[in-house]
């Protein structure tokens, strides 16, 4: 029989939004740390999905499906996370920019900086400029993370970078930037701290981002 982990992530493989919330649940009420639900479970599940996209094996709806069942199970486990991570590594702003509408990619490096103990604030996804300084203003994160998914947006980039300088914000924050079209030379043309290669190397580079 499935242990309650592989249940969970098999629930977001197979996009079943209410298999995932229950046995989200049901794996806290057994006494699992709600840290190796998310890096035993709700990653682990929300990665496969990916790799079937990338395999042509899944198509957007069930990306689609999946992304629903990853969140549903991340909204039972996060009151227990924020728990945990109040005294955690330090805080994460995180979001897509405006005019992009991908969060998978996303939503995997914010479970798996979550994992790592980050208190991860998501603005979701097209986040025009303005809400990214107002949120660096409003919460003062260690580190601001900017995720762009589509060549069309990548000049947003640009802007959310003016954006902090012109307001004052740029010295006192960490930004990092990741998605598809990206690259360590981009990243050092708008002049981020860093790039995020993918969800692990997000992760790394956001613990030496801290350690600097």
């Amino acid at each position: 029989m499935a242990t309650i982990l592989e249940q969970v992530k098999q629930a977001i493989i197979d996009g079943d939004e209410d298999a995932a919330q229950a046995h989200a649940g049901a794996a806290l009420q057994q006494g699992i740390n709600p840290l190796a639900v998310v890096k035993e479970a709700i990653v682990p599940g929300i990665e496969r999905t990916g790799e079937l996209w990338k395999e042509n094996v899944y198509f957007m709806p069930d990306v689609v499906l999946s992304t629903e069942a990853f969140k549903a199970a991340m909204n039972v486990v996060a009151p227990q996370l924020a728990a945990i991570t109040a005294d955690s590594r330090g805080r994460y702003v995180m979001g897509v920019v405006a005019g992009d509408m991908h969060d998978l990619g996303k939503n995997i490096v914010a479970a798996m900086l979550t994992g790592a103990g980050f208190e991860v604030i998501d603005l979701g996804v097209d986040v025009p400029t303005p809400t990214f300084i107002e949120k660096v203003k409003e919460l003062k994160p260690a580190i601001l993370g900017v995720g762009c998914y589509m060549t069309t947006t990548m000049l947003e980039l640009r802007e959310v970078m003016k954006g902090l300088s012109d307001n004052g914000l740029r010295g006192g924050i960490k930004v990092m930037v990741g998605g598809v079209p990206t690259t360590q030379s981009f990243a050092d043309e708008v002049g981020a701290d860093a790039w995020g290669k993918d969800a692990l190397d997000a992760v790394e580079k956001a613990r030496w981002l801290m350690e600097k």
